[in-house]
């Protein structure tokens, strides 16, 4: 990846403008799949990979976008970005990385035509980004979001505007559902703009509450890469939260003060569980025991208790494949890999699911021989050469200064 000083060159060089820079990191989750928009509990980290955004003020109401990493420039006028009904165009077409940074701009307008009219000018004068990053691209650590949240610091940043964190997350996960078309809980956004050095962060998803749970220095978030994705973005996740909604309202007809799922217990799938089809069952199933893995994760590592967080981890992966049907064969080699190796303590598909990455706890000093004994094991086993990621937890979004 550039460093911020190269991709501040590049911008130069580009637009003949000066740019200020963002950073954005990807995102880990170690425990809590699919309880985000179910108003639950989640534990991610934010990991040490960023998305870099340059920008600087245009004034011919264009946005011009540079990817580095797609070696490709997008030139629009702003009005395109901006439409109201552009979020409509985004039915039966693929999704381009420039969708990302437009979905941020629209969302951002949609706020401040409400909450500060007086920016939406500037806005509407355009601007210039140059965007480089190195998140993993299609592995479930979050590039789409991580472009988001860095997208809009740097536009806030040009209009020497700041708002929440919390707030920023909101409109970044606006964008995602409204403009690009995929049905995202808050976790990905969130975590990206309030992460913190060396800690998971425990997110209420219906509050928005949160706090940190320190990671014990003694280990290291280990990502291993399948190299495999059955699905795309906004196909399986979505027919899976359509379930839990269908579950949802099942449990609300009998209990309307369940608001989402999070309010329902294990009591009340046994009692009314037969009136859902099986697969949605499941699904409840999994999201239900999982807000309680959270919890007990959470309390696991403000003891330093590694072998219970390890525990949780197995029966998160155990409820994510059986129950939420999410796994595939090569993730769930990765994982039976990692749990035979010295020095782990636990592993688990991470991310939306239906391929992508394993997240691994590992002691510190058996980091490169679990690296070297996954990466043999998983080709012996598949074929496959994964890619093996090593991280601590990151600070969230922040400005750049050179």
């Amino acid at each position: 990846m550039l460093t911020p000083s190269q991709l501040a060159a590049l911008h130069l060089a580009s637009y003949a403008a000066p740019a200020q820079l963002f950073a954005a990191p990807g995102r880990v989750n170690l425990i809590g799949e699919h309880t985000d928009y179910c108003d639950g509990f989640v534990l991610p980290a934010a990991i040490d990979f960023f998305t870099l955004v340059a920008i600087s003020p245009r004034a011919d109401g264009r946005v011009v976008a540079h990817s580095v990493n797609f070696n490709q420039r997008v030139d629009k006028s702003i009005a395109e970005f901006l439409d109201d009904g552009f979020a409509s165009l985004r039915a039966g077409r693929k999704v381009h990385w420039s969708d990302y940074p437009a979905g941020v701009l629209w969302a951002l307008r949609e706020f401040l035509n409400q909450a500060l009219p007086e920016l939406a000018g500037p806005i509407a004068r355009g601007f210039s980004f140059t965007i480089a990053g190195d998140v993993p691209l299609g592995a479930g650590l979050s590039s789409s979001a991580s472009l988001e949240v860095a997208t809009a610091f740097a536009v806030l940043g040009a209009l020497n505007f700041s708002i929440p964190h919390p707030m920023i997350a909101q409109l970044c996960r606006r964008a995602e559902n409204a403009f690009v078309g995929a049905n995202v809980g808050i976790m990905d956004q969130f975590v990206i703009c309030c992460g913190a050095e060396d800690s998971a962060v425990m997110i209420d998803c219906r509050s928005l509450d949160y706090t940190l749970a320190p990671i014990p220095p003694q280990v290291r978030i280990v990502i291993c890469n399948s190299m495999v994705k059955h699905s795309v973005a906004g196909g399986e996740y979505n027919t899976r939260r359509a379930e839990i909604e269908e579950g949802t309202a099942i449990l609300r007809s009998h209990r309307p003060e369940i608001k989402a799922l999070r309010d329902a217990t294990l009591d009340d799938l046994a009692r009314w569980g037969s009136e859902m089809p099986p697969n949605v069952l499941r699904r409840c199933r999994h999201v239900i025991t999982e807000d309680t893995r959270v919890l007990a994760a959470v309390a696991a590592f403000r003891a330093s208790d590694l072998t219970r967080f390890g525990e949780l981890m197995a029966e998160a992966h155990a409820s994510f494949r059986d129950d939420f049907e999410a796994s595939c064969l090569e993730i769930d080699i990765l994982v039976s890999l990692a749990v035979q190796q010295p020095g782990c303590f636990g592993a688990r598909l991470t991310g939306g699911g239906f391929g992508g990455c394993t997240v691994n706890l590992v002691a510190a000093d058996q980091v490169p021989t679990f690296i070297d004994a996954m990466r043999a094991g998983y080709l012996a086993a598949t074929g496959i050469t994964a890619e093996i990621y090593t991280s601590r937890a990151s600070a969230g979004a922040h400005p750049i200064t050179l």
